[in-house]
């Protein structure tokens, strides 16, 4: 069998070693500095624990709902780094819309896509939201540089921030029922 040096033909065998890889992951979608485990409240995503967050720069795709902190001032946010090939993401978008629907105006979510721009398209974008149902915003950071602001270690990651913009928790992964302890931290950074 002879290799072809075409730069298609690199891509197919990435894409396609990417599918079997991810076909085996089973709690998380592997991102910068990866590791296995569920989800987790750890500063080790650039220890923004107690620290301002980050504002978000990046392209909206469809949602309804801020797309930057600045447009969500007064809320708590849900920042969610998320990713079209990523299946703990599918599970977790419905749950953080059914968060959005139980806290009303108090809560928003945005929830930043980190696909490469050569390997998705807005249209993929926008049939995820479609797929699980969600409203919320869904924006792209197509050049990457909101998530070396964040440093998330996998897919999903989502950064718990509080009405006055600092990051509270951060939630690695994502696991069945993760959306029950995220209610309970929401409830009491808006003193419910």
């Amino acid at each position: 069998m002879m290799w072809s040096s075409s730069p298609s033909f690199f891509r197919k065998a990435v894409v396609l070693c990417a599918s079997a890889i991810l076909a085996l992951a089973s709690t998380s979608c592997g991102g910068p500095g990866a590791a296995g485990g569920g989800a987790t409240d750890a500063p080790s995503s650039g220890g923004l624990i107690g620290s301002a967050a980050p504002e978000i720069t990046a392209e909206s795709v469809t949602g309804e709902g801020p797309t930057t902190l600045k447009d969500a001032s007064g809320k708590v946010v849900i920042v969610d780094f998320w990713a079209t090939f990523c299946g703990p993401c599918k599970k977790s978008f419905p749950k953080y819309q059914e968060l959005v629907d139980q806290f009303g105006g108090d809560l928003a979510v945005i929830a930043v896509s980190v696909d490469n721009p050569e390997d998705a398209t807005k249209e993929q974008l926008e049939a995820f939201a479609k797929e699980t149902g969600v409203k919320f915003a869904i924006v792209w950071d197509k050049d990457q540089a909101v998530v070396k602001k964040y440093s998330p270690p996998k897919m999903p990651t989502s950064f718990l921030i509080d009405k006055t913009g600092v990051v509270r928790h951060i939630h690695t992964g994502y696991e069945t029922g993760e959306e029950d302890k995220m209610a309970e931290e929401i409830k009491a950074l808006l003193g419910k």
